[in-house]
């Protein structure tokens, strides 16, 4: 399976107790890097969050932002502690008959001594509830879309590898005609330079050459790494890293096949290689 780091998901839900949305964002990143912006009403929330996280993404710079709007009905309600409030006109009415000219205290100044006035404490819990189901439904979304993302770049990977494999074929069917031209070669320069040389020699010489010139091993390899990068494409899980180190090591090949390369021919398909592993590098960059 293959997972874009690249996606987008927004979720929304209502209830009596008012509205929640919920959207995260992730881009690339080498590791799984997630920060959050969340209401202080559900900061408390913020490691189930990231546990979540960690269970359901493996790379990626994840953002993740939340907005609590409560119903008005919902919204800040005052009491008054009438114990206080009564404690306050009890002594300032003993206050007032020890005075001579006793000022009268009204509803207003008891309400402004501290205490006297309190927030009716609100009950967040449907709406913690109902933020650890929108974050669940969202990170599914999220999901979704990134392996949705993923997959469109399946037939760009697969369109590369079966034009290197197409590539490998033809080297290898070509060697063996490669190195008899170069026999030939060998002969023609020694005719025209009027020099015999001893069969004995010759072969020495073609061993040498053949040596020197022998790409079967990197044939090989690049067949190997090619059929790894399949397998792996069709694992479920985080891919991302194994196709970048698989590439390192494709291209490596190609830039040898380059190097040994004793025709034109060869050179090309070698420099082909590079281009397509260089094609698909780029892509597997954005891959989870």
């Amino acid at each position: 399976m293959i997972r874009s780091m690249t996606a987008f998901a927004r979720e929304d839900t209502q209830a009596e107790w008012g509205a929640l949305t919920c959207e995260i964002r992730t881009v690339n990143h080498r590791y799984l890097e997630p920060s959050f912006r969340l209401p202080e009403a559900l900061r408390e929330l913020e490691n189930d969050f990231r546990e979540q996280l960690r269970n359901r993404l493996r790379r990626g710079k994840v953002e993740v932002g939340m907005r609590l709007q409560l119903a008005e009905s919902s919204g800040q309600r005052l009491q008054v502690n009438q114990d206080l409030a009564a404690a306050l006109n009890e002594a300032a009415n003993q206050i007032n008959r020890m005075l001579d000219n006793p000022a009268h205290i009204n509803a207003l100044d008891i309400l402004r001594w501290p205490g006297v006035l309190v927030s009716a404490e609100q009950d967040l819990g449907p709406a913690k509830a109902a933020a650890g189901e929108l974050f669940s439904r969202t990170i599914a979304t999220l999901t979704s879309a990134r392996e949705r993302e993923g997959e469109r770049l399946r037939p760009l990977f697969e369109d590369r590898l079966a034009q290197m494999e197409q590539g490998v074929a033809e080297v290898r069917q070509r060697m063996p005609e490669l190195l008899a031209q170069q026999e030939k070669g060998l002969r023609d320069r020694c005719r025209a330079a009027g020099v015999e040389l001893d069969p004995d020699r010759l072969a020495q010489e073609m061993v040498m050459l053949a040596q020197k010139s022998d790409v079967a091993e990197e044939l090989d390899r690049l067949d190997s790494h090619l059929a790894e990068v399949r397998h792996t494409l069709a694992v479920d899980d985080a891919i991302g890293r194994r196709l970048d180190f698989l590439m390192q090591e494709l291209n490596r090949e190609a830039n040898t096949l380059s190097s040994k390369s004793i025709d034109a021919g060869v050179t090309r398909i070698a420099v082909d290689q590079k281009v397509l592993i260089e094609q698909m590098r780029e892509q597997v960059q954005n891959v989870e």
